[in-house]
């Protein structure tokens, strides 16, 4: 939904949500398009309902995206522009809490910026990011991309990359985790997070001596004293 101010991270499990995902042109929120959007409507743990589309990004696709996410010049060029299919993502999610993997410093940032230059607002929806809940109940794992993820609970992948497989992994992952949030062991909770962004916090070595750093550096540059 659009708001003046923006919403809540949120490290819980919530059982009513909308999983989303973006492919976009390139790895910058401030420069490069969206060029496919998709949603999962869940309610009461279920899958409800699904939206997805392309997009045209009014430019060229560069071949490095379309390398990632197989999507060409003559796939969107009969899709409707961002204006558009993002009217309509928001109209299908509501007021319900957002969620997706890395969403907090990727892919929110693509929607808030566009609703700003279309509609002078924010997207005003709480979220939650499955990749920092990840990385804080399940600290084993060497890494936690959504296909890590995936291949952790044995969730089938399909459509990797392409923004609906994506979102039903994502799903997935996100009702796994639940499990984790609400039956966390003791390593998971002495796990160290950032008030800030949520991220995991990391031992780091600096000028005056040994002291908690963010995980997103430099994305956010919160510190702490051991």
């Amino acid at each position: 939904m659009l708001s003046n101010s923006p919403g809540k991270k949120l490290n819980i499990y919530i059982p009513d949500y909308v999983v989303f995902d973006l492919e976009t042109t390139g790895i910058h929120p401030f420069s490069d398009k969206v060029i496919e959007i998709s949603g999962i409507k869940v309610i009461g743990g279920v899958v409800d309902s699904e939206f997805s589309t392309l997009v045209n990004p009014m430019m060229h696709i560069p071949s490095a995206a379309t390398r990632v996410n197989n999507i060409t010049d003559s796939m969107v060029k009969d899709s409707p522009a961002f204006d558009v299919a993002l009217k309509d993502f928001l109209e299908f999610a509501g007021d319900y809490v957002l969620v997706g993997h890395n969403i907090q410093l990727f892919d929110l940032k693509f929607l808030c910026r566009d609703a700003k230059n279309y509609w002078g607002k924010t997207i005003g929806n709480d979220y939650v990011d499955t990749l920092p809940l990840s990385r804080k109940y399940l600290p084993e794992l060497e890494h936690h991309t959504l296909l890590n993820l995936a291949g952790y609970y044995n969730i089938k992948i399909k459509d990797a990359h392409r923004a609906l497989g994506d979102c039903r992994m994502n799903q997935r992952v996100y009702e796994c985790l639940r499990e984790e949030i609400e039956h966390s062991s003791g390593a998971a909770k002495e796990v160290p997070v950032c008030p800030k962004c949520g991220n995991k916090l990391k031992i780091r070595n600096g000028k005056f001596g040994m002291f908690y750093g963010c995980s997103s550096y430099p994305d956010c540059r919160f510190t702490r004293n051991l």
